[in-house]
């Protein structure tokens, strides 16, 4: 499998790695629904298995339950055929009430709390990229809406949440951090404390309005891993009107506006990456995947599974290379549907 080096790090990463979210089980804001975690498990070693050397999770997946089945995942494999872990601080949520929005945070004492529960549900010794997971402005995380009136007491300036997290680069804690979901005017201002290894945007076909972002932080040296590349499974061949309606109730997807307003269009774009996968013989799951790492300065995508069976459906796109063809079919796609934000094509 193709590897490509993260930034200016010492970390060298498959062009695919597992993303944990969808694993994460129910019981929380952002559920995928019920998960059985022996197939959770499955998945990720499937994953390492056909090559996939990194998997991304989050604290906030689960309230820490994903990062409990990445290391359960862990534990059952050789020390050397172990993949790099990357997870994320600064989402923490009400224990009392999983129900209610979690809120961002990013002050030291928060931080360093987290970092040591992040270290012990993986039950490892040092996190391999520790990534803040949105700017830590104390505001509520809700999908889709505006946010919260910031609360003062609660927000945390980057610099300062920055000298932190390089705080725990030093003390050997984390080998190489990054910031996911912060723009590359966030990123530039955190340069000033400590490098930023790499970036974490949310990007794919129908979301590409980090384009212009990713193409600055290469000549950063940081590196660019991006989530999200099949729209959440709109991308992936496996939707339509009816699919859609008969997702579980605790699934988020049923009300976010890419899986109802906006559903037709974006269908139509899956169309457009069903046809090139066709001509390419791979799934259309993969011919998604393949069109964000087409972008310059992409490092790597993030990419879900809920079984072992999914991961057999997208792990051909870290070696699949699409034609111009491929990309200006897609475009046209783009254009007359109006799906999705940013330049249509790399």
């Amino acid at each position: 499998m193709q590897k490509k080096q993260l930034g200016n790090s010492d970390l060298t990463i498959s062009r695919v790695g597992f993303g944990a979210w969808a694993i994460s089980g129910a019981d929380w804001q952002f559920s995928w629904g019920a998960q059985d975690d022996a197939d959770s498990v499955a998945a990720i070693h499937r994953a390492v298995e056909l090559g996939v050397n990194w998997i991304d999770t989050a604290a906030a997946y689960g309230n820490g339950h994903s990062e409990e089945v990445v290391g359960r995942a862990l534990r059952a494999l050789p020390e050397a055929d172990r993949p790099y872990v990357f997870t994320k601080t600064g989402v923490v949520w009400d224990d009392g009430d999983h129900s209610r929005p979690a809120r961002r945070l990013m002050s030291r004492a928060s931080v360093r709390k987290e970092v040591e529960e992040s270290l012990r549900r993986l039950d490892v010794e040092r996190i391999d990229l520790y990534q803040v997971h949105w700017p830590g402005d104390g505001k509520l995380l809700v999908w889709g809406a505006d946010q919260p009136a910031d609360d003062a007491d609660l927000a945390t300036p980057l610099a300062e949440y920055w000298a932190t997290m390089r705080e725990l680069v030093d003390e050997g804690k984390v080998r190489a951090i990054g910031l996911s979901n912060h723009s590359r005017e966030q990123i530039a201002e955190a340069e000033k404390v400590a490098h930023v290894d790499a970036s974490q945007p949310p990007f794919s076909a129908l979301e590409r309005g980090y384009a212009e972002d990713i193409a600055w932080s290469e000549g950063n040296g940081t590196g660019v891993i991006v989530y999200s590349p099949m729209a959440s499974g709109l991308l992936t061949g496996a939707f339509d009107a009816a699919r859609v309606a008969a997702l579980p109730v605790d699934d988020w997807r049923r009300a976010a506006p890419d899986f109802t307003d906006r559903l037709d269009a974006n269908l139509a774009v899956a169309g457009a990456l069903a046809r090139v996968a066709g001509r390419h013989g791979v799934s259309t799951a993969a011919a998604a995947v393949a069109w964000t790492l087409a972008w310059p300065g992409l490092t790597g995508a993030i990419v879900g599974a809920r079984k072992a069976s999914q991961v057999d459906g997208w792990v051909a796109a870290a070696n699949l290379r699409l034609t111009a063809e491929d990309l200006d079919e897609v475009a046209a796609v783009l254009r007359a549907t109006g799906a999705g934000v940013g330049p249509v094509r790399p």
